[in-house]
């Protein structure tokens, strides 16, 4: 069974993402298939999508960057360098499991496939 899981890491404080904003869209959609808050450990409380509704295509996760910093008490400048984070990816086998991790602090972002 395919599942889309992501993880956030705060690499300024070095503690995962807790309480970051994310939205998941699927590419042509109107509105977010999901928005959510990350939890503790910088994760959705479970798969952002899975089996039926995980379906090979083009989708977009938008991670609120600047306003989890501004509420962790970082001073940003207006505009922030970096408002939202968006990663646009493709998912070619809804059978797979896709994770989109996201390192991130108020001036730069790295993310890969993971595991």
């Amino acid at each position: 069974m395919g599942q889309l899981t992501t993880h956030v890491l705060d690499t300024m404080h070095g503690r995962p993402a807790a309480g970051m904003a994310v939205a998941l869209w699927r590419q042509g959609d109107s509105a977010p298939l999901r928005e959510l808050v990350l939890n503790a450990d910088g994760r959705a409380d479970g798969p952002l999508l899975s089996a039926a509704a995980l379906q090979a295509g083009r989708y977009r996760l938008v991670f609120a960057v600047a306003d989890y910093f501004r509420g962790a008490g970082v001073a940003l400048p207006e505009p922030p360098f970096l408002g939202d984070v968006v990663i646009e990816f493709g998912l070619a086998d809804a059978a797979a499991h896709y994770h989109v991790p996201l390192l991130v602090s108020p001036w730069s972002y790295s993310t890969y496939r993971g595991s």
